[in-house]
């Protein structure tokens, strides 16, 4: 068998993976590629413990590996997106395919990067860069081709399912789950991508712009965390019927494309709330498929490394030839596609606040919601604690857009009978 040679940037946790299943399982891997796959060069500022790489090249400086001529794929493993983007163009200028776990580097700079590549005739591969060792990319750009995506909604963040799932089987607050996570590996000791949304959007981008041929555009990504969830919205919900997931949600309509992440009310019957854990799942809903799931570690160093090896598998393939799937899936973008500003998304609400305790108060609020067009599907009333004068109010009301929600909640909060902000959290039913 014809050999490739493989460089690989990057010795951390996916890069290690990577090296270690390639060279456990290079037989196997290699006869299913029909060409013999081998590691030639490693670029890595230091060893790791968990590979044991002697007997290979390994070089300090990762773009020594774009530089060698013997290297016929780089493996971008470093993540950020200054230096692997200098590398990942390196690589390409010189004729090298790619393979990246990278989403925030595809998300913010892929239209650049596979413009590049279809200039030069390389393609580069990405299918660990959305939820790790789920072949969720391949299965939209290829699986399901035949389809229109009517919609497709992700658990596409490990940390935040983890700390909502305690949230609600053990009545933990947030911010002690968190630590609980930082301690355990699974949050960063700065959690901003993971909890403020983030990581979910750089992967909804990608995400949407296979699913729609529209251009990666993250920056027209709506992007709400969870950090104000409570444990007394995650009861609520459960009295209501449902359970509280941190979603991507990308969406076609007459108007255009919604593209969205944040906290969900999803009904409690649903498969994907009922996704817990670390675990990631994605729900794709095609007009000809109907609904399919995709469901597995979103995370973790050899299970992402399951992707960026059947990435190697199949530019290997390929390698003396052109690429045939491009690279989002469509050869040239959908004409006069528009990203719907959230203003413009409808969608049913879960709404909490806290009230005065006092006759009249029920009838102002919901006649602030019925004058904003909102008509109210369900109430929770509480009684009040000894000795307190405001009660909890929780209202899950029907469809409407976000605008008139938005118009409505400044009028609540306007009223003196209201104390504090109004919790909003968005419901999908995901019924197809």
């Amino acid at each position: 068998m014809k050999r490739v040679n493989i460089g690989i940037c990057g010795l951390g946790t996916v890069g290690s993976g990577t090296f270690n299943v390639l060279t456990r399982n290079q037989e196997t891997i290699s006869r299913r590629a029909g060409r013999d796959i081998q590691i030639t060069h490693i670029g890595t500022r230091r060893d790791n413990p968990a590979s044991h790489t002697a007997g290979y090249k390994v070089s300090r400086d990762i773009f020594d590996v774009v530089r060698d001529p013997d290297v016929q794929i780089v493996v971008e493993l470093i993540g950020g997106t200054t230096v692997a983007k200098d590398l990942v163009l390196e690589a390409i200028a010189s004729g090298k395919h790619v393979v990246t776990a990278n989403k925030a580097l595809i998300a913010l700079h892929g239209n650049e990067i596979f413009q590049a590549a279809e200039a030069k005739g390389v393609t580069v591969a990405f299918e660990a860069a959305v939820a790790g060792g789920i072949p969720i990319i391949k299965a939209l750009r290829e699986g399901l081709v035949a389809n229109e995506v009517d919609w497709l909604a992700g658990i596409i963040n490990g940390t935040g399912n983890f700390i909502l799932t305690e949230m609600r089987e053990k009545g933990r607050n947030f911010y002690d789950v968190l630590a609980e996570a930082q301690e355990l590996g699974y949050a960063e000791a700065d959690p901003t991508f993971d909890v403020e949304g983030i990581d979910a959007a750089h992967k909804l981008t990608i995400l949407a712009s296979i699913a729609y041929g529209v251009p990666l555009q993250f920056e027209s990504v709506f992007t709400e965390g969870i950090t104000q969830i409570t444990q007394e919205d995650v009861q609520y919900a459960e009295e209501l019927g449902y359970r509280i997931k941190h979603l991507g949600i990308a969406k076609r309509g007459k108007d255009g494309v919604e593209m969205r992440v944040h906290p969900t009310l999803v009904p409690e019957q649903r498969l994907l709330a009922n996704v817990n854990g670390v675990l990631n799942a994605i729900l794709v809903h095609g007009d000809a498929v109907g609904p399919t799931m995709y469901y597995g570690p979103g995370a973790g160093s050899e299970a992402t490394a399951s992707s960026v090896i059947a990435d190697i598998v199949d530019v290997a393939r390929e390698v003396d030839l052109a690429h045939p799937v491009p690279h989002l899936g469509y050869h040239r973008w959908a004409d006069g596609v528009n990203v719907v500003p959230m203003s413009e998304v409808v969608t049913s609400y879960y709404l909490r606040m806290q009230v005065t305790d006092e006759v009249g108060v029920m009838a102002r609020i919901a006649n602030i919601l019925s004058d904003n067009g909102i008509n109210i599907e369900a109430i929770i009333q509480k009684e009040p604690q000894p000795g307190d004068d405001t009660v909890p109010l929780i209202l899950l009301t029907q469809r409407v857009k976000e605008q008139e929600m938005n118009r409505a909640i400044g009028q609540l909060e306007e009223q003196t009978a209201v104390i504090g902000q109004v919790t909003r959290i968005r419901v999908e039913q995901l019924d197809g």
